[in-house]
């Protein structure tokens, strides 16, 4: 039978009982059409759970005559006929100690270092080995020693993306094989826009694992290309692809846009890892996109009995940090409340803290389980697992026992020891804008004449440190800056730049809302200066007349 016949008639076959029924009919069949057939038999038969019938592939005639010439004639087997043998044999999990077995790889190692193999080749030998050895196999570093001598120009996405996932497993530290890789990521650049899902996602996480940092140009374009494949990636291959975005610090509004496309629409039926990988990507992006936060509270409301833990705290977590409450929030947190009371004991200890911690940033207060927190048998657990009672650690501990001092007053619980608490909080998302200081102290100066009315970076005895303070007397003139007795009136001006909201949002972050909501508790009269209210104002005039009207909106006077 002519072999394209052959193809056309084995691909429209969909059991392995139709397969070997043509199989018996055919008198002739190369070697190319026999592995083909194995092939066939191990699409249809082989499924995530592995071998549907063993029996009925395993111990059928025709079966077993293909593996007998298989294992007699590898010497005269043509190297696709072999290698694509090997291939669907692994596939079918025959085992990798069988004589059959040996006898395939034996004689393609033996065709490697003679020279013989294609790239073609080369690839599907390269992933026999991995499936069958794993990384530690010795004979991989041979085959990329053989495909480096190659014409890499002419190598189609599929030997691409094998060539990577080879390197990405025998690449050590110290650069090794990094000719090949510039040669290969600058021809990948030229064929992003033949690249399938997977194909996508393959490379993107061989990038990263090979921390390709400098292939800025292929990473951009595999990060615009991975927008049109997001409604077809599988959950793994997302949660790749987001962890490249993360890896290489890449955002791309319209890859933004077509995830709140999707994951509304697929919440309920996405993996929770995946869910948590979108959440992660958020989170570390500052994204407060509320279509992906809506419907991840709906899917938490829904499913968060089968969560993990760790899994239940990516889901939450963003939500403090980004200071969004959704639309479903009393039921969210309803629901966060019913699974810490059932699984409080199966938390890591660090877990529980940050996502206790992220509650209070959106005044959800977690009071019923603060005294587990403040127990000295928690701390302890605490300082013994990594990193520790750490700056970050101790900055929330005393962060949520100032929270329930200031807004819980009805909490009777134990409180955190002295010892345990923090002078000044660790905010790693709220540092200062220096140059937006710099305007707003000259526009001071401009309005209050002397740079002794005001000081700035003020560390308070409450752990926060404020940007800008003015001290007032009773009155309601100003005092100098230095001076602590008859202050009637402490003004507190957050200067808050782009860095302190959400990306392409006026959205304050958790960490700097709930300072500017306890500092006001505080008694001190919280005047927020965002960025965007003054990026417009030319000069120091206009600065001056801004914050004239913001600060004494109607009187100020001087107490010279």
């Amino acid at each position: 039978m002519d072999e394209q016949l052959f193809f056309k008639k084995l691909r429209s076959l969909c059991t392995s009982k139709e397969i070997f029924d043509f199989l018996s009919s055919v008198e002739f069949m190369s070697d190319t059409m026999a592995s083909g057939a194995l092939q066939r038999i191990s699409e249809v038969e082989v499924d995530d759970n592995g071998l549907k019938s063993p029996e009925g592939v395993l111990e059928n005639e025709v079966f077993r005559a293909l593996c007998f010439q298989f294992e007699f004639e590898s010497s005269k087997l043509s190297n696709t006929g072999l290698l694509n043998a090997l291939q669907a044999l692994i596939k079918l999990r025959i085992d990798p100690q069988s004589t059959l077995m040996a006898s395939l790889l034996s004689e393609g190692e033996e065709r490697l270092g003679k020279g013989q193999l294609t790239v073609k080749n080369l690839c599907a030998l390269g992933e026999s080995l991995l499936e069958l050895e794993g990384p530690s196999c010795a004979t991989l570093e041979q085959v990329v020693n053989h495909m480096q001598k190659k014409a890499i120009e002419k190598w189609s996405p599929r030997e691409i993306v094998m060539v990577y996932k080879i390197l990405q497993v025998t690449v050590r530290e110290g650069g090794q094989h990094q000719d090949l890789l510039n040669r290969l990521n600058t021809v990948t650049l030229t064929t992003v826009s033949q690249l399938s899902p997977k194909f996508t996602s393959i490379i993107l996480n061989s990038l990263v694992v090979l921390h390709q940092t400098q292939a800025v140009s292929l990473v951009t374009a595999l990060c615009k290309h991975s927008v049109k494949h997001i409604p077809y990636f599988t959950g793994d291959e997302l949660a790749n692809v987001l962890e490249a975005f993360l890896y290489f610090g890449h955002r791309e509004q319209i890859f933004t846009e077509a995830l709140e496309m999707h994951v509304p629409k697929s919440i309920f039926t996405m993996h929770p890892q995946t869910v948590s990988k979108v959440m992660q990507y958020c989170c570390r992006k500052m994204i407060l996109s509320k279509p992906i936060f809506d419907a991840v509270a709906e899917g938490f409301i829904s499913d968060a009995d089968r969560l993990t833990t760790d899994q239940i705290a990516e889901y939450i977590i963003p939500f403090g940090t980004l200071n969004y409450l959704p639309p479903s929030a009393s039921s969210l947190f309803r629901k966060l409340e019913t699974v810490l009371h059932a699984r409080l004991s199966h938390f890591q200890p660090h877990t529980l803290l940050n996502l206790l911690h992220s509650c209070v940033l959106i005044q959800r207060y977690p009071v019923n389980f603060l005294p587990k927190i403040f127990s000295p048998y928690f701390l302890q657990q605490l300082q013994a697992q990594p990193p520790g009672l750490d700056r970050i650690a101790t900055s929330q501990l005393t962060q949520l026992f100032l929270t329930v001092t200031l807004e819980c007053p009805f909490y009777e619980g134990p409180r955190l020891f002295p010892k345990y608490q923090v002078k000044a909080f660790f905010m790693p998302h709220s540092s200062l804008d220096v140059h937006l200081l710099k305007r707003v102290k000259t526009g001071l100066l401009y309005l209050l004449k002397k740079r002794i009315y005001f000081a700035s970076e003020v560390s308070t005895p409450y752990f926060y440190t404020v940007d800008i303070e003015i001290k007032l007397d009773e009155e309601g003139f100003v005092l100098p800056a230095a001076q602590c007795e008859e202050v009637h009136r402490r003004i507190v001006l957050c200067v808050d730049g782009q860095n302190r909201f959400c990306v392409n949002s006026h959205n304050l972050l958790g960490e700097e809302a709930i300072k500017q909501r306890h500092l006001q508790l505080l008694g001190y009269e919280v005047v927020q200066i965002p960025f965007f209210e003054i990026e417009s104002l030319q000069n120091c005039r206009k600065m001056s007349e801004y914050l004239q009207k913001k600060i004494f909106p109607h009187t100020y006077g001087l107490g010279c």
